[in-house]
């Protein structure tokens, strides 16, 4: 979690058995909010520890994983596996989220948005 500026989307917590959606977002659609809600749950359930989804200055959403210093049974492998599953079963969340940041918090007119969501994963190489 090294990027300067983050807005932080939602997170879970193992610990506190905690999820958290940022109240700025309330206006997210609903589906949108259960989804987000299922996946960090589901992760923090399997791997423990912390899952952060947040913002990035551009509006990339970005995932941020953390443990307790005391925590020997959190599951580092287990985690990044999992985080590349996410990225690659749920990118339309992702793009939808990139492009309500986009529109919303920006103020990128929607049809501008779309067009450099498209030109981004069009031209991604992961």
């Amino acid at each position: 979690m090294e990027d300067k500026e983050k807005n932080v989307l939602c997170v879970s917590n193992s610990y506190t058995k905690k999820f958290f959606l940022n109240p700025e977002y309330n206006n997210i659609p609903e589906n949108i909010k259960r989804e987000l809600k299922i996946m960090c749950v589901l992760f923090t359930e399997d791997v423990g520890g912390v899952i952060e989804l947040y913002f990035t200055e551009d509006g990339d959403v970005r995932i941020g994983t953390m443990k307790d210093k005391d925590d020997f049974d959190y599951d580092y492998i287990g985690s990044e596996l999992k985080i590349n599953q996410m990225k690659k079963e749920k990118i339309e969340l992702f793009e939808s989220l990139k492009l309500y940041y986009r529109v919303i918090k920006l103020g990128i007119s929607p049809e501008q948005a779309a067009e450099e969501l498209e030109n981004d994963f069009g031209n991604d190489d992961e």
